[in-house]
């Protein structure tokens, strides 16, 4: 016989009374479904404690990443995206703008700043891609050639961070002419002698990947990562054949070449401290003898 007995039955407690979780105090990997709580994730930088998967971060916690004491200057922060083309889809472009902008709090799909990074200077270009997918538009052409700009007039490093779909339709032309525009203002970079890096996160695809991201004297990514410039259902209907397993991945574009090495988020900062300073003797000396 049990010891306890529940004398009333039906017992509801009312609405006011209940205890609810907050929300936001647990993390469940997607990969393995591992649950830690928001504290240790953040503390291991959104990375899994048991498979290391790399969740999707933001210009603001990069920022955070890489700067010393998160102290950083932004740059061209208030530049916005016009309407050139009076582009409408189910709503006109200039309110999906300012729509997306009330969401998010950034102008664009990129940010850029500068910085110490480790007693470093560093002007550093991180794109969002909760920014209608990180699309590469007018804005954030200009505002990566700003920072290029900025970067080889002060002969101060460049880290370029790739979180992107591609091209935004919205602008169409205006949005590819910015491949060519990036394209050439990191030409001039290299002829400067000054160093610049390609950090590609997941996904970088599209326009971005065949323009400035694929362009760097490094070309790392992050354990993972999404890379190619067409997605892979489209290679599939395009070509007819099933594509190799882990087929645009970080790891299957290094097998093949097109990255120098991938890093973990939890030691980018010090691996890209190390590789500059192993760096830029190198550069001043080729910049002396031309």
């Amino acid at each position: 016989m049990s010891w306890f007995k529940r004398v009333e039955k039906g017992i509801v407690t009312p609405t006011d009374q209940k205890k609810e979780t907050p929300d936001g105090l647990w993390y469940k990997c997607p990969e393995c479904k591992t649950v830690a709580t928001m504290a240790e994730h953040k503390r291991l930088i959104y990375t899994c404690a048991k498979c290391n998967y790399h969740d999707r971060i933001n210009s603001a916690e990069y920022f955070e990443v890489l700067f010393d004491n998160n102290q950083f200057t932004e740059l061209d922060e208030q530049l916005t995206s016009g309407d050139p083309l009076h582009f409408v889809d189910t709503k006109a472009y200039p309110q999906r703008i300012a729509a997306t902008q009330r969401a998010t709090g950034l102008k664009d799909a990129v940010r850029t700043a500068y910085g110490l990074m480790n007693g470093q200077d560093l002007v550093v270009a991180c794109m969002d891609f909760k920014f209608i997918g990180g699309s590469m538009g007018s804005v954030v052409g200009e505002k990566i050639a700003r920072a290029i700009d900025y970067a080889r007039q002060h002969r101060v490093p460049f880290l370029m961070i790739s979180k992107s779909g591609g091209a935004r339709m919205m602008e169409a032309g205006y949005s590819l002419m910015q491949m060519a525009k990036t394209s050439a203002k990191l030409a001039l970079l290299s002829e400067a002698g000054v160093p610049f890096i390609s950090l590609l996160t997941d996904p970088t695809t599209g326009g971005v990947t065949a323009s400035f991201a694929m362009l760097g004297d490094f070309n790392i990514s992050e354990p993972g990562a999404l890379i190619g410039f067409a997605g892979p259902r489209v290679i599939k209907e395009t070509i007819g054949k099933d594509l190799p397993k882990g087929f645009q991945s970080a790891e299957f574009v290094l097998e093949h070449g097109f990255l120098d090495f991938i890093v973990d988020r939890k030691e980018l900062k010090q691996q890209l401290t190390d590789l500059l300073q192993m760096v830029q003797p190198v550069a001043r000396e080729v910049v002396e003898a031309k």
